[in-house]
């Protein structure tokens, strides 16, 4: 049986989580390894956090449903292949044994901390290339390679997902011309949608411990809320610097131990 605290632990991670995704990005990196540290085992852990964390991506994708709305064709595009993606990496997750998915998890850790700490650089990039290009009007966009490339970045979501907003921000960002605030309500879609495909599955999994879930989903959903209002107020650097370097400590203590 659970104890209370380790749900209120659970509780105060999930909180984290929703703040930190929506002033920096990297919740995941918190709330992950905090179940891990419960004792629950890694695959139902990230089975876990990936059902309770879903519902604040729908308050990301309806606070910028204005925006959304100039990218209708190009979801009626994308949408399926994500959605695919992240179910498929949901499937994946289950079929892998906890053991493996063990030794997967320091190096997918280290892999979204570089993602959050190139993320400024990422940006500055696709800010720079939407600047040289608004000279011009580009009418052909790379519908292939971006689906591909959509649907590859999915099914990674699906599976772990830490830092699978600023991937997808890179992939629109190269192969897209838009501008990036656009790029950005782009990308909270996108998430929103792998996030609950693969959660659509999870539920059924038996990997998802429910009684966290209880706890987190609603902690995370006021996390995200208050984290919203701090956003312009608080420097996203210090927190993904936070995040980051809590991030590595979690990947070399499971490396070593």
């Amino acid at each position: 049986m659970t104890s209370v605290s380790d749900l209120v632990f659970a509780g105060a991670g999930a909180l984290a989580a929703g703040g930190i995704n929506a002033i920096a990005g990297g919740g995941t990196l918190v709330s992950f390894p905090i179940l891990v540290a419960l004792g629950v085992p890694s695959v139902h852990a990230n089975a876990t956090n990936t059902v309770a964390l879903c519902p604040g991506y729908f308050g990301g994708a309806f606070a910028q449903r204005a925006t959304v709305g100039q990218h209708k064709a190009r979801l009626r595009r994308l949408l399926p292949f994500a959605g695919l993606g992240g179910l498929l990496g949901s499937i994946l997750l289950v079929i892998t044994s906890d053991s493996v998915f063990r030794n997967l998890v320091p190096f997918l850790i280290l892999m979204a901390c570089g993602l959050l700490g190139f993320q400024d650089g990422i940006k500055k990039r696709v800010f720079a290339r939407r600047t040289s290009d608004a000279s011009h009007t580009t009418t052909h966009e790379a519908t292939i390679p971006l689906i591909i490339s959509v649907f590859a970045a999915s099914i990674y979501g699906g599976y772990f997902g830490a830092g699978l907003g600023i991937m997808l921000l890179a992939i629109t960002g190269l192969l897209l011309d838009d501008e990036l605030p656009k790029l950005n309500a782009l990308k909270t879609v996108l998430s929103f949608v792998i996030n609950v495909l693969a959660a659509s599955f999870l539920v059924f999994s038996g990997k998802v411990e429910w009684n966290f879930v209880a706890v987190m989903a609603p902690a995370s959903l006021v996390g995200g809320h208050f984290g919203g209002m701090l956003a312009g107020k608080m420097n996203p650097k210090v927190m993904r610097v936070i995040v980051i370097t809590f991030g590595v400590a979690v990947a070399v203590k499971m490396l070593i131990w």
